[in-house]
């Protein structure tokens, strides 16, 4: 089974490099960017009978910092 696992930052929380890339946007003179947010995306192939409790898991434990970032799991058929 394929996964991909979409990591971002939590609202409110600071994102230097979205702020770097905002910053660079506007200096090669793009109007109208409110914001960015940069994130990740982890894609795993697990065995088919890996359960959902494990995949939660490894996305708490090592995939993702819950403290500052969400983190959202797609199956890909």
């Amino acid at each position: 089974m394929k996964l991909r696992i979409h990591v971002s930052r939590k609202p409110g929380v600071l994102d230097p490099e979205g702020r770097a890339v905002h910053h660079a946007l506007e200096g090669l003179g793009f109007q109208g960017i409110e914001d960015v947010r940069i994130g990740r995306m982890v894609e795993l192939e697990v065995a088919d009978n890996t359960s959902d409790a494990a995949i939660e898991e490894m996305c708490r434990k090592l995939l993702a910092n819950t403290v500052i970032e969400n983190y959202r799991i797609e199956k890909v058929a």
